[in-house]
């Protein structure tokens, strides 16, 4: 398509769950739903439509060993666009991936600084790894260099318990997290573990990453408070595997991550029937693929989640809590063009028919 071309998606377009149009036009990028007058230059696609996916956990410019060159970062993003990911929210990477904002064909990014982590309690080349007294610094920083987001690591292994265990002192995290607010930005933090999600609700956080920890007792504080989670249970998939590798140093440990595995799909069923907000993201870009949205919807279901609702933690909902449009008026054209109706079978969302960025078709 020419920069002056008129594209024409015609079909079901679900602007809503339950809001559904027959067209839209894009022009200079984005949507329109009157008609362009005298367009000549008109691309026509058909199908179901829906807004870009969105991962809300991922790390773009991360692998398992640390930050990444920019020509991995940039296939990284490509394979979430290719899926139909047109917006992700980085959870944390120490690469400076800023210019993949001046890529139009390259999804749109929501950062969160680089993650925050406690001295040898992260994976290594990951995090700032620091002590709570630096606490509020780090995550002013972090604030500063975000797109209005930081993350904390909340919990993870102490070699002298043997076991997962919460990083920060209550009064550090409290403090933190007003620093955050104060600049304008949210806070999440990675938690397997039960023990740290108590303080951190009431230290005011907003979201909660993997969450596998939560029970009868928390999962009403998330709910008053409104703290969101984001399961990631394509990446809580690994926890076997990860079990069996630290069994013979970490037999604890192990058992644990083997008791929070187990009861992953009960868990996020219960945090979605108390009234907890539920997203998608995967946990891309450390030892997981990108382009796994579709994936994790999937697995949304299969924990009981009604297939419309996981449909919307990965796009309407998902959009509206972090702050960006869908298939409004005016927005930036990025959508999914797909055979069939996702609402039916969810498993549709794995073969987009094409891929819509910026108004223009790239896949």
């Amino acid at each position: 398509m020419s920069e002056r071309a008129v594209l024409h998606v015609k079909g079901r377009i679900l602007v809503g769950p339950d809001e559904v149009r027959d067209e839209l036009w894009v022009v200079g990028g984005r949507i329109s739903y009157d008609r362009p007058a005298a367009a000549r230059d008109v691309a026509t696609v058909e199908g179901w439509v829906l807004p870009g996916l969105v991962d809300a956990h991922c790390h773009v410019g991360l692998d398992q060993h640390g930050p990444v060159p920019a020509e991995t970062a940039e296939k990284q993003a490509l394979t979430d666009r290719d899926a139909g990911a047109l917006l992700l929210r980085d959870a944390g990477s120490p690469s400076d991936t800023r210019w993949i904002d001046d890529r139009d064909d390259l999804p749109k990014i929501i950062r969160a600084g680089r993650h925050i982590a406690r001295t040898r309690r992260y994976i290594r080349n990951y995090a700032w790894e620091i002590e709570p007294d630096d606490l509020v610094a780090y995550v002013a920083q972090e604030a500063r260099r975000g797109d209005g987001w930081v993350k904390l690591v909340g919990d993870w292994i102490d070699r002298d318990l043997g076991d997962l265990s919460a990083c920060w002192p209550r009064g550090a995290v409290e403090a933190a997290i007003a620093e955050a607010h104060r600049l304008g930005a949210r806070v999440t933090a990675h938690c397997f573990a039960e023990d740290s999600l108590r303080d951190l609700v009431e230290a005011g956080i907003d979201c909660v990453e993997h969450a596998t920890g939560l029970t009868d007792e928390t999962i009403p504080l998330f709910a008053e408070r409104g703290v969101a989670i984001v399961p990631t249970l394509v990446n809580i998939a690994t926890f076997p595997s990860l079990a069996a590798g630290g069994e013979a140093k970490f037999p604890r440990w192990s058992a644990h991550m083997r008791r929070l595995h187990e009861r992953r799909y009960d868990t996020v069923r219960s945090a979605y029937d108390a009234g907890v907000p539920v997203f998608v993201g995967t946990d891309a870009g450390g030892s997981l693929a990108h382009g796994l949205a579709a994936d994790e919807v999937a697995e949304l279901t299969r924990a009981g989640i009604p297939p419309v609702e996981a449909l919307s933690a990965g796009t309407w909902a998902a959009r509206a809590w972090l702050g960006r449009p869908g298939l409004d008026e005016g927005a930036p054209a990025d959508l999914v063009v797909y055979a069939a109706d996702p609402r039916a079978d969810v498993r549709v969302l794995t073969d987009p028919r094409h891929v819509v960025l910026n108004g223009r078709v790239v896949g």
